[in-house]
């Protein structure tokens, strides 16, 4: 087993990895948008939060050796299931290749994110 970490996506925020990378697969920790330059959320609604959330991602898999196109799984968290649509238009941007998802509404989110995603693929 290895742990995962890059400069080019944020520091975990608690006892935790980025990412680890197991067996053939990469797991990763759920990503906020929180710019890795200064450790704060973005500015912006869910748009601009979900892309800085891609991009996290996109950061760890590569650290990883991995990438979005090798996604088998995702799971998606919501602070307003009303950002729905908006997360999708962004999600599909970066996730073309359709992995499996499960996407839920949940009370808060660290730091009053609008969103969080952690993905499992393929190492």
């Amino acid at each position: 087993m290895i742990r995962i970490h890059t400069e080019l996506a944020p520091a975990a925020i608690g006892p935790y990895a980025q990412a680890t990378k197991a067996n053939g697969f990469v797991f990763t920790s759920g990503q906020i948008a929180l710019d890795p330059a200064t450790g704060a959320l973005v500015p912006g609604g869910i748009r601009e939060q979900t892309v800085r959330i891609c991009e996290n991602l996109k950061a760890v898999l590569a650290a990883a050796g991995s990438s979005a196109e090798q996604v088998v799984k995702t799971t998606c968290f919501l602070a307003d299931m009303a950002d729905f649509a908006a997360f999708n238009e962004v999600y599909g941007q970066y996730f073309r290749e359709k992995p499996a998802r499960s996407c839920v509404a949940v009370k808060t989110l660290p730091k009053g994110a609008l969103a969080e995603v952690e993905v499992i693929a393929l190492a």
